[in-house]
């Protein structure tokens, strides 16, 4: 179901889809994951029951009660539950990427690889998110984001396999918030799987906020008798980075297993989850100030950002950072202790180091982020928008080691991260690097017209006439 998201009481409908179940669990999957002890399935669309009907059974999509690595039971609150959504764990392994400073060695953590239709970081908080969500006897979640959201698609399908409805509340230009979103890239998979999508604009968006968004959505919806819970943009609070601190625990893992993982010394990963309301409104400001004297210019444009920071933190009310913060204070908690650093892939620093405190403080951990966590700024034109470089830099990698980033998050932060490298080799040196790959490979579509001329290698083969036929292993007509 998709409609305009009206600020009015009331929805306007305007098309229909039909959910679509998901097939079987892959065995092999579900297999290849440890048992856990007195796990519980909690029935998805998958079986007859409904999201609360309980079986003792392990394995991919099951519940079970979370126990926590040593080093943070001291955190509070800690999550009682979490859900088996992601194929977990994901591999490690070396990535030879070019242009490497000598002594440098970067590995990298495939969290692309959780999973296809529930890929990337966003799947280790909802692990513990849904499992709220049905402690709360939800029966639908609620959530926001951009046109192209990546954890909006990945709540839906988790919501579809828990038998839960999924509401998407969708920010999108003015132009095109009463025209059909379309089926391109992550909105393909959203509604294939019969999730609710409201669309705002922008302007909309920058108005009211997405809390409020939301809130507006549950308050119809309790009035029509369901049970809704809402999860923020991104998944990003204290229990969603619980997915990170356990991802930690995960990595610790995985080096004590003696399969060739290093123990690492830092730990390199993008933070967004941001819109694009801000970089248009600031970037049209900019554009007036250029007209004006060079002096003139500066003083105006320091106005415009105190103005346009004020505007931000006043109406956007945005969440963001639940990785780097699961991160960071796991590294820091655990034996791991390696550095982590954020490349920021929208706003500013500042902002994220405020954020992550935030995230922090609600777990109770008593770290100040600035001592756990280095941000720098990767988000070049904006949130979401790529410059030519960035996109080759993106090509170039996948044909140099078959590792595809995704142009929002991944491709930005390793494209700041080899930056970062050339500019400051001393800080590298002998450095061993592991760069946690955040999915969002379905963004890519939303760029096809971008790298068209990037990847036109392609030519039709040239066939002899005389060449004689010889017959293969079946026909293709």
């Amino acid at each position: 179901m998709s409609s305009r998201l009206s600020l009015l009481p009331s929805l306007r409908p305007y098309a229909t889809y039909a959910a679509v179940s998901s097939g079987p669990a892959d065995s092999t999957v579900a297999a290849a994951r440890p048992p856990v002890r007195g796990s519980t399935l909690i029935r998805s669309s998958m079986d007859d029951g409904d999201a609360r009907s309980a079986v003792h059974m392990g394995g991919f999509l099951s519940m079970r009660r979370y126990d926590p690595p040593s080093w943070s039971s001291h955190l509070r609150p800690l999550p009682s539950h979490t859900f088996s959504l992601g194929h977990l764990p994901t591999p490690i392994h070396r990535w030879n990427l070019p242009h490497l400073s000598d002594g440098v060695e970067v590995w990298i953590k495939r969290d692309d690889l959780s999973g296809m239709q529930l890929s990337g970081n966003k799947v280790r908080k909802l692990e513990f998110l849904m499992a709220d969500a049905i402690e709360n006897g939800a029966d639908c979640v609620i959530t926001v984001g951009g046109i192209q959201s990546n954890h909006c698609r990945a709540t839906a399908v988790a919501a579809r396999y828990l038998n839960l409805d999924c509401y998407l509340i969708l920010r999108t230009s003015k132009a095109l918030v009463e025209k059909d979103p379309g089926l391109v890239g992550n909105l393909l998979v959203e509604r294939l799987v019969g999730a609710h999508i409201d669309l705002v604009s922008k302007e909309e968006y920058a108005k009211i906020g997405s809390v409020t968004l939301a809130d507006l959505l549950k308050k119809k919806l309790m009035k029509e008798g369901r049970n809704p819970y809402v999860i923020p943009v991104g998944g990003s609070n204290s229990l969603g980075s619980w997915g990170y601190i356990e991802a930690i625990n995960e990595i610790e893992q995985q080096i004590q297993s003696n399969c060739g993982v290093p123990q690492f010394d830092d730990i390199v990963v993008a933070c967004g989850s941001c819109f694009y309301v801000f970089n248009e409104l600031y970037s049209s400001l900019f554009s007036v100030v250029l007209f004006v004297h060079i002096d003139l210019a500066f003083r105006a444009q320091l106005k415009i950002c105190d103005f346009m920071l004020k505007l931000y933190n006043f109406y956007f009310q945005p969440f963001s950072g639940g990785t780097i913060a699961g991160l960071s204070l796991g590294s820091k908690l655990s034996n791991l202790k390696a550095k982590v650093h954020a490349f920021s892939v929208c706003d500013d620093p500042n902002y994220f180091y405020n954020f992550v405190q935030g995230l922090i403080d609600g777990l109770r951990a008593g770290s100040d982020a600035r001592d756990l966590v280095e941000i720098q700024d990767a988000k070049g034109l904006g949130y979401a928008m790529s410059t030519a470089e960035e996109l080759k830099f993106v090509k170039d990698i996948a044909a140099a080691t078959g590792v595809v980033l995704d142009p929002v998050y991944s491709g930005k932060a390793a494209y700041g991260m080899l930056k970062d490298m050339a500019s400051n080799p001393a800080k590298w040196t002998n450095r061993k690097v592991l760069f946690i790959h955040t999915g969002g490979l379905l963004g890519l579509y939303d760029k096809v017209e971008e790298m068209t001329s990037l990847v036109a290698d392609w030519r039709k083969m040239e066939i002899d006439e005389s060449t004689p036929r010889e017959d293969g292993i079946g026909k293709m007509f």
